[in-house]
This record gives structure tokens, C-alpha cells and sequence, in this order.
């Protein structure tokens, strides 16, 4: 015969050896983290909270939602953030658009978000979790709209550099604040390849949606061909129209030498029966 016992570790005996106390959440080592990020500067950073109180404001609020920040510390007075998502402590992402605190299982194909197809076509029903913040999140993702008056470190005192720069040619015009007369090709940013013992050089980019003399005569001949492709189909449309309108009219024609040969075959037939009898 096996015993069981069940350890409770949020209670623990008193000063008097009877009593039990419950601890807090604070006590317990309960942290909740935020994933904080600031797209103007690039930079992102993992805080954790051990006070719950600063989390109530967060609670009951949806996805998207934008919520100030200041309940989180005097130095985020004034900030104000998205809501983005989240994790809860199974690891279950929080899906928008599911008007619920707790976990579902939803059919998930591609282009839905908390799912990646692993082959054509396929669907799977996934455990995803409702958009709605509570306590039972592990982690939870925020993005900062509004900057403060104080600057958060790790996180708006300093600048990661993109790795990469624009590749469409529009994005690259709005970048340089060029207008359409400019040459982007000028503009384009470049990233250095540096390797030991060899030339130093760079790398740039295809452009794309570029507008150069050889697409715009692309455009021209697709233009003139669909120009072509109507005038013909026009053509081909009232020829068949004629050669419809011939053969009706000649199956009219048949038709109605069809209707006279046969009312002149019994006219024939009722003069021959007449002639008959006066006869007789």
C-alpha cells in the first residue's frame, strides 16, 4: 500500500507551530516579465516585475490597447504602451481577435497567426490563448507609442543600427525625402563586407519597383498588346456575328422552301383526290 502526501507550498506554520500563513505572491517568487521595445530606437528589453500591483493596470485590457505606463515605476511616468501580446505560464501565445481570458483550440491554416504550416495546404487545430490580459500570463509584450520625460536605459538612451536599409524604391524616396525626378540608385544604402586578407568592398541591394526606361517599354508593349488583343477580339466577334446572322437567314430560307413544297404537294394531292371522284 502506497501513501500519498501533498505538499502545499504556499502555506507555512505560524510563530505559535499551528496556525498556518499564506504567502503572497510576492513571497512565493511569483515574477511576471514584460518584453518592452521602442521601434525608434531598435531596442528591446525584458523586465521583471515582482510587484503585482503595478500589473493590475494592465488587467482586463485587450490586445492593441493602448495603456499608460506610469503605474510601473517613477521613471516610465508619462510613457505609453501597446499591448502586443503575450504568454501565458504553459507557453501558449495569445491570439487577437479570441474574446477570452482561457485557452481554445482553434483550426489554424495559413496566414493565421500562432501557426506555421509545415506543408501545402495543411491545418491543424492548435491551443491558442484569448486576447484578454489577466494574472495568468508569464509574459507579456508591450510596445512604447508615446516616449516619457525620463529615458529608460538599455532601452531609449541608445540606437541599434538597422542591418539592412530599404529596398523599395518608394521606401528609399520617403527615407532621403526624395521626389520622383531624383535618382534612387544614388540613395541606396550599402552594407560593407569586411573579411581578413581580402579588398574591402560593399553589397547593395536589387531595387525593386524600380521605374527605368526598360520597364516602362515593357509597359508600352503590354499596353499595345492588350490594345491588339481587344481590336481582335472585336473583329473575331462581328465576323461570327455575320457568319450567324448568314446561316439563320439560309436556315430561314430552307425552312420556308420547306413550307412551300409541302403546301404545294398537298394542294397536289387534294386536286388529284377531286378529279377522282368527279370521275367516278
Amino acid at each position: 500500500m502506497v501513501s500519498s502526501q501533498v505538499s502545499v507550498p504556499c502555506q507555512a506554520q505560524g510563530t505559535d507551530g499551528q496556525s498556518p500563513v499564506v504567502r503572497s505572491p510576492q513571497a512565493r517568487g511569483c515574477q511576471d516579465k514584460l518584453n518592452i521595445s521602442f521601434p525608434a530606437t531598435g531596442c528591446q528589453k525584458l523586465i521583471e516585475v515582482d510587484d503585482e500591483r503595478k500589473l493590475r493596470t494592465f488587467y482586463e485590457k485587450r490586445m492593441a490597447t493602448e495603456v499608460p505606463a506610469d503605474p510601473l515605476g517613477e521613471e516610465w511616468k508619462g510613457y505609453v504602451v501597446r499591448i502586443s501580446g503575450g504568454n501565458d505560464k504553459q507557453g501558449f501565445p495569445m491570439k487577437q481577435g479570441v474574446l477570452t481570458h482561457g485557452r481554445v483550440r482553434l483550426l489554424l491554416s495559413k496566414g493565421h497567426s500562432c501557426y506555421r504550416p509545415r506543408r501545402t495546404g495543411e491545418r491543424k487545430r492548435k491551443s491558442v490563448r484569448g486576447c484578454i490580459v489577466d494574472a495568468n500570463l508569464s509574459v507579456l509584450n508591450l510596445v512604447i507609442i508615446k516616449k516619457g520625460e525620463k529615458d529608460i536605459p538599455g532601452l531609449t538612451d541608445s540606437t541599434v543600427p538597422r542591418r539592412l536599409g530599404p529596398k523599395r524604391a518608394s521606401k528609399i524616396r520617403k527615407l532621403f525625402n526624395l521626389s520622383k525626378e531624383d535618382d534612387v540608385r544614388q540613395y541606396v544604402v550599402r552594407r560593407p563586407l569586411t573579411k581578413e586578407g581580402k579588398k574591402p568592398r560593399s553589397k547593395a541591394p536589387k531595387i525593386q519597383r524600380l521605374v527605368t526606361p526598360r520597364v516602362l517599354q515593357h509597359k508600352r508593349r503590354r499596353i499595345a498588346l492588350k490594345k491588339q488583343r481587344t481590336q481582335k477580339n472585336k473583329e473575331q466577334a462581328s465576323d461570327y456575328a455575320k457568319l450567324l446572322a448568314k446561316r439563320m437567314k439560309e436556315a430561314k430560307e430552307k425552312r420556308q422552301e420547306q413550307i412551300a413544297k409541302r403546301r404545294r404537294l398537298s394542294s397536289l394531292r387534294a386536286s388529284t383526290s377531286k378529279s377522282e371522284s368527279s370521275q367516278k
